[in-house]
This record gives structure tokens, sequence and C-alpha cells, in this order.
């Protein structure tokens, strides 16, 4: 790409001085612009179980275009292919304790129906789960590994009981029978004590311990607060859980189990996520959520001080797990700039590994642009945190146009991880604000409970005034702001093209909620124990709230859009249904507005197929390109296809 020559401002408002001799020259960096295919080139890689021998790691990898099992040397080398999959995608659960059979978890095509499969040392696959329209998800092994917990619906479609599965032949034994809409949260190393939850609200739960032996259920909280379980001790005498009872973020606390005391474990200025012990209990995992990035301590849990952790400079840990004899451990190392790569570490030989190298070869990471975490007042005074991603090629005399990033949720979070979707639009020459608006999770609970009963009202303003924030910025071009979400952030573009129809100029749905009332009448029934806390946030559909949710649903208002719009649709996706974004087309294609909509008929809430996420992304950039920075503007009176339905050949 030639360099672009741009003349320097002098101030913040002055141009260069008429009498200079020579203006000023700046040159914007040269940077390479990648295809969707460059892009979708890079590999995801996941999990990491340690063979029983720690001569090798189980993942699972979309080199092949979708998710596959692989093994690979501990020390580093050739990413063994197990399965071939090519419809469904497979997800690494475990190698066997003792052999190298292995489970691994598929659903029906994004249908989140999973079942938990068993890989024998033949290849020869079977369905450990196979009841039809049954859910079923890993809850780990037992402690003489000689089994496996899993929960399953298939008792009762609103509610997940837990089973024992033994490796000898394959039977199951109903361990505990959820009655009460409970979600079990974890069982101790010696089986008497389960820990169990109850969603109140989106922020707030009840724990408990139920003792399998009297068959008692004891309450952990005192007050209404958010409760999460994390762990049990090796000895089964206490339990711990992180708590915001009397704080705005989680701190970690221990109960125990005998005595009923509790205290406070450990505190830091952000919220605690999770805590687990290894499996022979000598250290202690700790993730903290700092200011949307991962942040990983290992502790001896013997003094709780922390281990020495091998340092990766600007890019940060991830998501670590340990070998059964902890002698190594396993990390997956990234951020926002670079995909996660996944290491080994041996704590006799302090040897760190690299095994894989993820980012396409083809990509310069100096092309790459790192997110900076930004802050800015909404029209309340109230502070938004974003994460915001500036292309290179942006100068002051080359404005670049923006979109402002909705997450998923309600309550979700945009973090500091990588995007390919992201990078791609930044590399092509826009700049992304991913606006954490208020009932973001990760920001205290005061904050994550400013939206309950006011979605597509104050959310929405912070989502505006992050569009002001960009087009104050000298290197965006504030004429040309588009806004773009999936799920929740679907609905955020929806009832910003439709609640605030002047303010963007573009809006790119993906799979987001157009209808509240139809979404929350038709959530999975295994959702059961969560839909009283949706109501609580969102409205009841069944009460007086209706009229409420039917005055925030996009889809009756469609009359006001006036802005070109791109639907993205999974035809499986089981949380926004397809007729969602059908109803949305129909609706705004009325108004004589562009509209595209693109289908995917083997997808759900995601798309997971490389050749599907290469036709998602490639038309969400030439739509970009037509409509915000008008680089190929139809002539007045011509409208483009209104509907491209997406199926893998």
């Amino acid at each position: 790409m030639k360099k672009l020559l741009v003349i320097c401002f002098i101030g913040a408002f002055l141009s260069c001085k008429k009498d200079a001799k020579e203006p000023v020259v700046e040159l914007a960096p040269d940077i390479k612009q990648y295809t969707i295919e460059q892009f979708m080139d890079n590999e995801a890689v996941g999990n990491g179980s340690f063979s029983p021998d720690n001569s090798k790691l189980l993942v699972h990898s979309n080199r092949s275009g979708i998710y596959n099992l692989y093994e690979v040397p501990v020390k580093g080398g050739e990413l063994k292919p197990l399965t071939q999959s090519d419809s469904s995608s497979i997800f690494a659960i475990s190698y066997f304790p003792k052999d190298e059979r292995m489970l691994f978890s598929a659903d029906g095509n994004g249908d989140e129906i999973n079942h938990i499969y068993l890989r024998d040392t033949t290849g020869t696959v079977t369905d450990l789960t196979p009841e039809k329209g049954a859910k079923s998800s890993f809850y780990g092994w037992n402690t003489d590994k000689s089994g496996f917990y899993y929960g399953s619906n298939k008792r009762d479609p609103r509610y997940f009981d837990v089973y024992e599965m033994s490796l000898e032949d394959f039977t199951s034994d109903l361990i505990y029978q959820n009655n009460d809409g409970l979600n079990f949260s974890g069982i101790s190393k010696n089986k008497q004590f389960i820990a169990l939850s109850q969603s109140l609200n989106t922020n707030d739960s009840d724990l408990f311990i139920y003792n399998n032996e009297t068959k008692e259920k004891i309450k952990i909280n005192d007050s209404l607060s958010g409760n999460s379980a994390q762990d049990f001790s090796l000895d089964s005498n206490t339990f711990y859980y992180t708590t915001d009872d009397g704080a705005e973020l989680a701190y970690l606390m221990s109960y125990d189990l005998n005595s009923g005391e509790k205290t406070k474990v450990l505190e830091r200025n952000w919220d605690i996520l999770g805590a687990s012990f290894t499996d022979k209990g000598n250290y202690m995992t700790v993730f903290v959520n700092d200011d949307g990035k991962n942040a990983i301590e290992v502790f001896d849990s013997k003094t709780m001080k922390p281990i020495s952790m091998p340092d990766f400079g600007s890019q940060s840990i991830t998501s670590v797990s340990f070998s059964d004899d902890e002698s190594w451990m396993r990390m997956y190392v990234g951020g926002s700039n670079s995909p996660s790569d996944l290491y080994t570490y041996n704590f006799s030989t302090k040897e760190q590994h690299k095994l894989t190298n993820v980012l396409n070869k083809e990509i310069n990471p100096d092309d790459l642009v790192t997110a900076k975490v930004i802050r800015y007042k909404s029209f309340d005074g109230v502070e938004i945190p974003a994460i915001y991603y500036l292309p290179h090629q942006a100068t002051e005399t080359n404005k670049v146009p923006a979109m402002v990033w909705v997450h998923g949720g309600p309550g979700g979070q945009s973090r500091q991880n990588f995007s390919s979707l992201i990078q791609y639009m930044v590399n092509h020459g826009y700049a992304v604000l991913a606006v954490n608006n208020r009932g973001s999770n990760g920001y205290g609970k005061t904050f994550y409970q400013m939206d309950d009963l006011n979605h597509g009202e104050k959310d929405l303003q912070d989502c505006v005034e992050g569009k002001n924030w960009l087009a104050t910025q000298p290197e965006i071009d504030g004429s040309k702001i588009g806004i773009i979400g999936g799920s929740y952030g679907g609905y955020m573009t929806m009832a910003a093209l439709t609640y605030a129809p002047e303010e963007f100029d573009v809006g790119v749905n993906i799979f987001g909620v157009t209808n509240w009332l139809r979404t929350l009448k038709s959530i999975p029934p295994y959702w059961e124990s969560f839909r009283k806390s949706l109501y609580l946030e969102l409205g009841d559909p069944y009460s007086q709230d209706s009229v409420r949710l039917k005055k925030i649903s996009p889809l009756f208002h469609t009359d006001k859009v006036t802005k070109p719009l791109i639907v993205l649709q999974g035809a499986q996706d089981p949380r926004v249904l397809q007729v969602e974004s059908d109803e949305i087309v129909a609706g705004v294609k009325a108004n004589g507005v562009p509209v595209e909509y693109v289908l995917f008929e083997d997808e759900g809430h995601g798309f997971v197929k490389k050749e599907n996420q290469i036709e998602a992304y490639s038309r969400v950039i030439k739509f970009l390109d037509q409509y915000l920075k008008e680089v190929d503007k139809p002539v007045d009176g011509e409208l483009p296809d209104t509907e491209i339905e997406a199926e893998n050949q």
C-alpha cells in the first residue's frame, strides 16, 4: 500500500500557518491490509488435558475449518488429528486418568444439546449420554478416578440432576436429584458435600451446602449478595466461595464445614472470578478480572504465598491447568493484538515450551492493533469503561470511520482479548470502541444493576455517548460512525437504529433480540433455574411488564429505521430464534431502507465454522465499505440484494 502524505495541524483547531515556507509532513504507517481469509486462517486452540504419562496434551483446534480433536507432544511438535468431523464441532474434555481413551463434547450444529462422547484407543466413538433431546455437561473426575460426574436434564428438561458414571461399565448412578431448580456447583473429594446455588436475580444468588449423608441443606450466605462456589479443600473440611457481601467487588472466602466459621481469604481491586485447587492440593489458582483482562495468580496452598510465573511481557496468561501429578502446567498466552498460544512449563526443570503458533504466518504482528482502555462520561455523569482499537493508519488528516461495538449479555463484558473480526475491521480502516455500558459485568455490583428494567434506554444512551466520544477524537471522521453487536449487542444495534435513528450511520445486527416478549417466553427449558432472574432484570412477559417489553422491542417500531442495516443469523440458534431476524429484515425492508440478510443453516448462537465466519465477516466489511466509507455507494434509487442465504455446500 502506498504511504499517505498528510499535513500536520498546529494546535487543536489551527491549520498550518500560511506563511510557512514548507508544510510539515508526517507519514502514516505503511500497514499491510489482509483478507478475511488470512485473518480466519489464524488457528484457535483450546483445552489442554495432560495424558496419564505427561507425554502429550489433548486439545481441540479449528484448523480443519471446524473444531476437532488433536494431541500434541508436551515439549512441542506437530498436532496429530484424532477426529475428522466435517459437520458438528468437537470439543476436548479430557484423557482418561489411567489410559489414553478420551472424553469429548459435541452438539448438533449449534443447537446446544451437548452430549458426552467416548473415543477409545482404536478411534471408535460412543455416545455415553445418548438420550434424545437431553443436554449433558461434564462436572469432573471422582477422587479415585474410577468414574466422572456429569449433569443431565434427561429426567426433567428444566433441571439438571447429578450423576456419577463408572468407567468400568459406563453405567450411571444418580447422586443428586434436583427437584428445586438449583444449580450444581461442585462436590467434595469424599462425596459427602455438594455445593448448590440458586439464582435470585442477575447479580445475587444463594449458596447452599447439601450433606449427602444427613440430607441437610445449609445456606452459606447471610444476606442478599452475589455468591459463587469455587472448590473444596483436599481433606473435604473447607469450602471456598466468592462473594460481594458488603462490597462492590467479589472476594474469596472459606467456610469450615465442621464449625461453620467463615474467613476472608483473598481480596483484590477487581472481581475475583474464580479459585480452584490442583488435583493433589499443592496449588491454588486464582482468576481476577483486571479491567477486562485476566490476571492469574498461583499460590502455594499451604502458605498462600504466590509462586513465580513465567513472564510474557506485554502478553498475558489467560488460562492455566496442571497435570495430575502437578509436575507440569499448561498455559494459554495472548492479548488483544495476539491470539492465544499454548505453552507448557515444567516445575522441576523450569523449562518452558511453546506448542502452537496460531497467528497466520502471512500476518505481520506489527500490523495488528493493541487495545487501549479508555473511560468517558455518559449523559448523567456515570463513567463508562471501553476498549478502544485505533487503526495504525488513522491520523488527524487521514480520519477514519468508526464502529461502536456492544457485547452480548445483558451483563456481559467486552474484554481485552483477541478478536479476528475486530482486528479485520481495524486493519481495513475502521476504529472500534467496545463499550462496556452500564449493566456490564466486572465494574462492581452497583454498575452491574444500573440497566435493570431500563434496557434500550440508559444503556443505549451510554452507547450514544460512546459515539460522541469517538466524534471528538482527532483521528475519527465523526460523520461516519456505526454500531455493531451480537445477541444482546445485536438488540442494542436495533434499539439504536429504532429509538435513536439519527445517531448512527449504519447498523450490524448479529443474531440480535428484536422481540423481547417472544424471546423471554421461548427460552430453552434448561434455563428454568435462571428464568426468574431474567424476568427480574428484563421484565416478566406474562405480567404488566409486557407493555414495557413491547415498547423496547425494535420489531414493533421498524418504521423508525432509516439507516442501512445488515443482519446475520444462525438457523439452529435456540436463544435468538431465526424468526427474530426474519421479521426485523422484513420490517425494515418495508421502509425502503437498504437491508442485507445473511442466514446460515448450520450455525447456532455464534458462528464456529471457518467458511461461515469468512462469509459473515467479509459481508460485514463489504457492507461497511459501501454504506459507511461509501467507497461503492449505489446510485439513487438502487438497492442491494436484500437477502442472501449462506449454506455449507
